[in-house]
């Protein structure tokens, strides 16, 4: 379906269009070929079709608002309309400038064109690429990365650290597919991520055992920062993920119900969290931070902590479990739950796990048994590291 019409474009119009299905573009009627192209997610686009060595072409000029203005972008189409009749292609000059760029380029330009706008987690990828990619790529053209080149990194990167040697091979092949259709190399071309063998993964079993609790327990209270010593406490307590934990603002605390709203979760869905009276307990304790929203307050006016890596390995390393990963306390959750016998049922529904089709169903019921497994898991948790009486706010 394509959806086409002629206007007198203004930015007034413009910003009036609303997506019609299909290939929607509206065409100038003052410039032949020119026109803004609109998206189903609402962006629009300028683009310019012409004909150039007998062969059809649309060439976009950039995002309206977000690259060019009208004014631009009508300058732009009217150069470029000057190059096609001196015989030039300027789709094919695009590829060829494009070609020429180096990798450091690429990486950039899907940070800012892809990962940041459709991925949630585009600051892990970023971190990766810092942390993994030798200082050598960053000025080498696209085209010259090969397959020994990638798989030399993913072994290197795997000496110490297979999982995340894996998912650095998985980032590059996405990448190296991105530089295709940006033509910064050919495309057809053999994409130099692929056909390299990955590290066995081991589904990880890891959770805290009831004798490594009470020094567990002792090193996060050691901490001297109420927000860190909290955050791991409500880890342990409500089996919340990383990011989910640090997002969570004062709004989204439900103290009549004792219930925690999730607006943005992994599956993409809404979810509620049912929460102890210990996790409450500690929630209460928390000092709010003048004009900031979140439970957890970072350093920057109004945002929340973005990760606490580095108060938990002080932590792990002073409570000698050096091989226990953050994520691992939430898997801690549901292996003690498992311990006192809870029903599996419940425990994904405590957890929320993504293969329960409805993440809810106890939290609707009078008798909740979603509830009664975390309040028992909760006294479970407080009594094996000898904090019956919890004061979280007194401790240093």
């Amino acid at each position: 379906m394509v959806t086409q019409s002629i206007h007198k474009l203004t930015k007034r119009s413009i910003d009036s269009f609303v997506y019609a299905g299909g290939t929607d573009v509206r065409w100038d009627e003052t410039i032949p070929g020119f026109g803004v192209r609109i998206y189903p997610s609402g962006k629009k686009a300028f683009i310019l079709r012409y004909r150039a060595q007998g062969r059809k072409r649309l060439l976009t000029l950039g995002r309206f608002g977000a690259d060019l203005t009208l004014e631009q972008a009508r300058d732009r189409a009217k150069a470029h309309r000057v190059d096609v009749r001196d015989g030039k292609d300027p789709l094919e000059e695009r590829k060829k400038h494009s070609q020429g760029k180096n990798f450091k380029e690429l990486c950039d330009k899907y940070i800012q064109d892809h990962a940041k706008p459709h991925k949630k987690t585009w600051k892990t990828d970023e971190s990766r690429l810092n942390r993994h990619i030798p200082a050598s790529w960053n000025s080498r053209l696209v085209a010259s990365i090969n397959r020994d080149d990638v798989s030399a990194l993913h072994a290197r990167v795997g000496v110490n650290a297979p999982y995340e040697a894996n998912r650095t091979l998985d980032l590059l092949r996405v990448i190296f597919e991105k530089a295709q259709s940006w033509y910064f190399m050919d495309k057809g071309t053999e994409n130099p991520a692929t056909g390299i063998k990955k590290f066995r993964e081991y589904k990880r079993k890891r959770f805290v055992t009831q004798e490594e609790l009470p020094a567990l327990a002792k090193a996060i209270d050691k901490e001297q920062s109420i927000y860190v010593r909290s955050a791991m406490w409500l880890y342990l307590l409500t089996g919340l993920r990383k990011n989910e934990l640090l997002r969570v603002k004062r709004s989204d605390i439900d103290n009549s119900r004792q219930m925690l709203r999730l607006p943005d979760t992994k599956s993409g869905e809404e979810q509620e969290v049912t929460l102890s009276a210990s996790a409450m307990a500690i929630i209460n304790a928390i000092p709010a931070e003048e004009k900031n929203h979140y439970l957890f307050p970072g350093r920057i006016k109004g945002k929340h902590i973005v990760n606490i890596d580095k108060a938990w390995r002080r932590v792990r390393k002073a409570a000698e479990v050096e091989d226990l990963q953050l994520h691992d306390l939430r898997r801690s959750v549901g292996s003690w739950l498992t311990q006192t016998g809870v029903d599996l049922n419940v425990i994904k529904s405590a957890l929320r796990h993504s293969n329960i089709a409805t993440t809810l169903i106890y939290a609707r019921l009078g008798d909740d048994p979603a509830r009664e497994a975390m309040e028992a898991h909760g006294e479970n948790i407080m009594m094996a590291s000898g904090k019956a009486n919890l004061s979280l706010a007194d401790d240093g």
